[in-house]
């Protein structure tokens, strides 16, 4: 007896609506807020061009070490007291890094948001960044990046980037440093990144009902000291596609799987094809139903899951496919994976597959912006990549709006299979022969 399921078909995207965005200059820094009417909870985040970017080449972790000794206490207050402060307020500090920027939050009812700022100014402009505290916070940092290094992936990811970005420019590097280079800093260091990112008064972030909320007092708490005007952005980074495709072999002796990372250099996140790459990526390889997931994994039963997708900062982006399958199939899931980038390369999407994708991605804007934490993260990338303030009002539309030949275009401009680095990271005495019999290109 066979039973046959059908699989339901996309439903209509859910309406959303972005809320108004305020701006204003308060105290040297810029402010930017939306209004949640009748909301309870207010975020307020700080948002600093202190990113992975600004770290000297040779030098990387540093943000992700400050980021911690930022919780080690204040030139006002020891760790503790600090701890308690914040606490009584029924909150924390989020604090997250990335490419382009240093983002500190806190999330507290709406009557306690100008306490909670002066809180999160506090340990931001004036942290007591003990010499010893420091150090133990390093040391911390570089023994978990060993243990997650000793992980498959780590090393793989690095040699990708290397190969794409070029390994003496620091956006050639990990993101958070490697264990040598964390391992390698000092406290002079994180004193010099602090003193020269940290004092400047950046942008304050606010999500709540603003008819309860001071921006101008807030952004005064938020700025409170600083000094210094903008900085340069740097231009987007152009990187011409190589001419061929090559293999990267990082052996991993014993390892019954490998590791694949195939990636190339793509378009930085306000180019203006983002919404149709993010479309022609998803159809590709960014969801469970992609071309990707569904051969090697369905089809061919290589892996449990294959993802690709458009990775985007301000200077720079990348597409990038991840993947693990046992060692006896690396070859031919190399193969699979580099036809279908091929062919949806050369072909462009269907108007079918393209129905899911609109309707996912747009369907995805209702859910995931409904909080304020979502509002205030959404409102960062106005500021980071200098979008119009009607971005996220406009983006449902335009995702909806996008047709196939559209996203079959910028298929067709941005992906480049012909120049994909291949990392594989596996068994080497096991791989490399049927690796070169395959012909994807040449092995290093």
């Amino acid at each position: 007896m066979t039973l046959i399921v059908d699989r339901p078909g996309p439903g209509p995207a859910r309406p959303y609506r972005f809320p108004q965005v305020v701006r204003r200059t308060v105290a040297g820094g810029q402010v930017v807020a939306a209004h949640l009417p009748g909301q309870n909870l207010a975020v307020a985040l700080l948002l600093l061009d202190a990113g992975a970017e600004r770290e000297p080449t040779g030098k990387e972790g540093l943000g992700a070490v400050l980021a911690k000794a930022l919780e080690e206490g204040t030139a006002q207050r020891d760790a503790t007291a600090y701890a308690l402060a914040i606490e009584a307020l029924g909150t924390d500090l989020v604090i997250g890094l990335d490419w382009d920027s240093f983002q500190v939050s806190v999330q507290v009812p709406v009557d306690r948001l100008a306490a909670a700022v002066e809180l999160l100014a506090e340990a931001v402009r004036t942290p007591k960044l003990d010499p010893d505290d420091v150090r133990r916070v390093r040391d911390d940092e570089a023994t978990a990046l060993r243990m997650d290094w000793a992980n498959p992936g780590p090393r793989a990811d690095a040699a990708l980037r290397a190969d794409l970005f070029g390994a003496d420019n620091r956006w050639g590097r990990p993101m958070y440093g490697d264990p040598e280079s964390v391992a390698a800093l000092d406290v002079e260091d994180v004193t010099v990144f602090h003193s020269e990112w940290f004092i400047r008064p950046g942008t304050l972030v606010v999500a709540g009902d603003l008819e309860r909320v001071d921006l101008d007092a807030l952004g005064a708490a938020a700025f409170a000291g600083t000094g210094g005007g903008p900085v340069g952005r740097g231009a987007p980074i152009a990187v011409t596609p190589r001419d061929g495709r090559r293999i990267i072999l990082v052996d991993r002796p014993g390892s019954v799987q490998s590791t694949l990372r195939l990636g190339h250099p793509a378009p930085h996140r306000a180019h203006p094809d983002h919404v149709p790459m993010t479309l022609a990526g998803t159809v590709l390889g960014g969801a469970f139903t992609s071309r990707l997931n569904h051969l090697i994994r369905e089809v061919r039963g290589y892996t449990y899951g294959i993802r690709g997708e458009f990775g985007t900062s301000r200077r720079f982006g990348r597409f990038a496919v991840s993947s693990g399958v046992q060692t006896a199939v690396t070859a031919p899931a190399l193969v699979e994976a580099v036809g279908e980038i091929s062919r949806t390369q050369e072909t462009g999407v269907t108007e079918d597959e393209l129905a899911v994708a609109r309707s996912w991605r747009a369907g995805q804007l209702s859910v995931e912006l409904q909080s304020p934490r979502a509002i205030a993260a959404a409102l960062t990338t106005l500021v980071v990549h200098d979008l119009p303030d009607d971005y996220h009002a406009r983006l449902r539309e335009s995702l909806l709006a996008a047709d196939v030949a559209q996203v079959s275009a910028a298929a067709a401009e941005h992906l480049h299979p012909g120049s994909l680095t291949l990392v594989v990271e596996g068994d080497a005495a096991l791989i490399r022969d049927e690796l070169a019999a395959a012909g994807l290109g040449e092995i290093v």
